[in-house]
């Protein structure tokens, strides 16, 4: 009897030794498991505004490669075109933990301090459409002189066959302080060079649509007989205004949403720059990844390109 139950005894040791053994190994492989999930890079897009739908194509170009590449990403813009309001988006991306900041730059020397601040912290920089004033990793964006100055060519064309060869011609800008409009208009007002065209001084409307409108209403009014919109908001006032006095205007002008083409497409705008923002926020996204990771970006300087979009060929882009 005593014998049996030694048997027993250790029959059931053993099974608790080999139970207990095998419990142990299940946990090891479990906390591996863990340790081998990685963190995910964490990417901010900081945008001029909210509004402009040519930021929503950045916001979903990046977002689309973020999602391939398995990156967090998020997009912080404040609801207008302010430095303030970049600043503090800067801010609290840093806060938030960013590993690299994707940002078009509204006013390129009021934020470069907020932007060396967060380089400081090891934050990797990406310019997107339009650069600050202080050193990044890359940037993606529209050669904005070249784009302009095409602006330019092809109002004097437009201008040319309406038997149109001398007047007054305004440029709706948004600021000073923006480079990538300051850039455009630059290159748009080099296209007039040694032409009887008279370039008046330029009236800003902060991109807002309304307020553009207000002034291209005004060059309107003093005579003018063409129009330059730099920027989405400036390119729909100017049109908006056209189509109200009747179309006796030409007005060119920048970017590419619904209202623009519809402008376009109706008459109210003879042509517009079109930028590829999408590719600035997937090409963006794509350099932020590799400079978090340490790899080298061979281009740091891209030009994104631009289509001329005019009635001729404005259904391909609807």
């Amino acid at each position: 009897m005593k014998k049996k139950l030694l048997t027993v005894l250790l029959c059931v040791s053993l099974v608790g030794t080999l139970a207990a053994g095998c419990g142990g190994k299940d946990k090891e492989e479990s906390s591996s498991g863990d340790s081998s999930d990685e963190k995910k890079s964490k990417v901010i897009l900081i945008t001029m505004d909210s509004t402009d739908q040519h930021w929503v194509s950045v916001d979903r170009g990046a977002k689309e490669e973020a999602d391939k590449l398995g990156v967090d990403y998020a997009w912080m813009a404040p609801d207008k075109k302010d430095d303030a309001q970049q600043i503090e988006r800067i801010n609290n991306a840093v806060a938030d933990g960013a590993d690299a900041i994707m940002i078009a730059a509204n006013g390129p020397d009021s934020i470069t301090s907020a932007l060396d601040e967060a380089k400081g912290e090891g934050i990797k920089i990406i310019y997107v459409d339009s650069p600050a004033n202080t050193e990044a990793e890359a940037t993606f964006a529209t050669d904005n002189e070249a784009a302009g100055r095409t602006a330019g060519e092809e109002l004097i064309k437009g201008l040319e066959a309406a038997k149109i060869t001398e007047g007054k011609i305004g440029i709706i800008g948004v600021n000073p302080a923006t480079q990538s409009t300051v850039d455009r208009e630059k290159g748009f007002r080099l296209a007039f060079e040694d032409s009887k065209y008279e370039l008046l001084e330029t009236q800003f409307g902060e991109g807002d649509a309304a307020k553009s409108q207000d002034i291209a209403d005004n060059y309107i009014t003093d005579g003018c007989v063409g129009i330059f919109g730099t920027n989405e908001g400036s390119t729909v006032g100017a049109g908006n205004a056209v189509k109200g006095d009747g179309g006796s205007v030409i007005a060119v002008g920048f970017d590419k949403s619904d209202a623009i083409l519809s402008l376009v497409e109706e008459g109210s705008l003879l042509c517009v720059m079109s930028q590829n923002p999408d590719v600035m926020g997937s090409e963006g996204m794509k350099a932020a990844v590799k400079a978090i990771n340490g790899e080298e970006i061979t281009e740091k300087d891209v030009d994104t390109g631009v289509s001329v979009i005019s009635k001729d060929n404005v259904a391909d882009f609807q």
